[in-house]
């Protein structure tokens, strides 16, 4: 184990935001967890899981010791007569590993590609994009209690998969509790991907792509392209424009809700879902409010995507995360004001 003291954390939230970590250790095994919980000086600190950093946006120095999961791997773990089971390490980046899936012959995550971020993470927040979610591919994964130090392995089911939420975003609320935030770190993730694949079609950017192409019979390796297309003529590079990705969680109400915003806006982008309920497009509802462009501070929304918040400033006078949170909220009070939806941020708050 290799602790580190006053690390600076800009070079790791995507954000670009300027903070430091007290004390921060690199986990590239199960052994790096069992040396801080043998440590009596760390056993017993507050911690702070860091992957990717794409999915954070940091408000002052970060106090508890940060565990920056770097662990790495990725391998054809087993198969059945249906899936490939993929087995990677939670410190792989999550566009590392479709890249990889694709150039070995696995296909099933091409419509996910580019999401920033790392393999460890995307269990947390059920990633998904263009029709695909990360539940719809998972196998299982491995993690570490870090109250016992026991290993233990999940499943689908386990993990309590909803619309980017999981069962490792909520506290436990007793012994028999689900919840495992602040409790169990991931140190691999396992995807099931089909022997027997289909394209994943059924999302309007993508149908644009196959009438500008003229293909209406894709491979994955052509979805893969498109997608990576769609999401940087949309998405600012974080290497180039500090963000954290979409901000917000696209908000789902009632059919009887939607047909009242309908009825006072008729061009509302929304969709049906599955389960009766109608998703409606955050992006639209704050462009329709007319943040797009605007700033508060170093912080701004994005001029191509209003959905994306962005650090004005660079590397060299960045943003706070005072700004990001306060521009944020002018947000949400805007689109409860005039559609009555209350947007829920998408990351977490340091």
């Amino acid at each position: 184990m290799n602790l580190e003291k006053n690390v600076p954390l800009q070079p790791y939230n995507t954000f670009g935001i300027a903070a430091k970590a007290h004390a921060l250790v690199r986990v590239r095994s199960e052994d790096d967890l069992r040396a801080v919980l043998a440590d009596p000086a760390l056993a017993t600190l507050p911690r702070q899981v860091l992957g990717g950093g794409s999915n954070i946006v940091l408000t002052g120095d970060v106090k508890a010791l940060v565990l920056k999961v770097e662990v790495p791997g990725l391998r054809l773990a087993s198969e059945t007569d249906k899936h490939w089971i993929i087995e990677a390490g939670a410190g792989v980046g999550w566009h590392e590993l479709v890249a990889w899936t694709l150039d070995h012959g696995y296909p099933g995550l091409e419509n996910m590609a580019l999401i920033p971020g790392t393999v460890g993470a995307s269990p947390v927040q059920n990633i998904g994009a263009y029709g695909v979610e990360l539940q719809d591919r998972f196998d299982s994964l491995d993690a570490m209690d870090m109250l016992t130090g026991e290993l233990f392995s999940l499943n689908a089911a386990q993990c309590g998969f909803s619309y980017r939420d999981s069962v490792f975003k909520h506290a436990s609320g007793g012994p028999d509790g689900l919840g495992l935030a602040g409790r169990a770190i991931i140190l691999r993730v396992r995807f099931a991907l089909p022997k027997r694949w289909k394209p994943e079609l059924g999302y309007l950017d993508l149908e644009r792509k196959m009438a500008e192409t003229g293909i209406h019979s894709p491979d994955a390796r052509q979805i893969f392209d498109w997608v990576v297309a769609i999401r940087r003529a949309k998405l600012p590079d974080p290497a180039m424009i500090g963000n954290a990705g979409s901000f917000f969680k696209n908000p789902s109400v009632t059919p009887e809700q939607c047909a009242d915003i309908i009825a006072r806006e008729p061009k509302v982008v929304h969709y049906p879902m599955p389960d009766g309920s109608i998703k409606l497009a955050a992006g639209w509802l704050i462009d329709a409010c007319g943040w797009k462009g605007k700033t508060v501070g170093h912080a701004g929304v994005y001029e191509k995507q209003a959905l994306v918040l962005v650090n004005r400033g660079g590397r060299e006078n960045p943003c706070t995360g005072g700004e990001v949170m306060t521009l944020a909220k002018a947000i949400q009070t805007s689109v409860y004001e005039r559609f009555g939806i209350r947007l829920e941020p998408e990351p977490v708050v340091i």
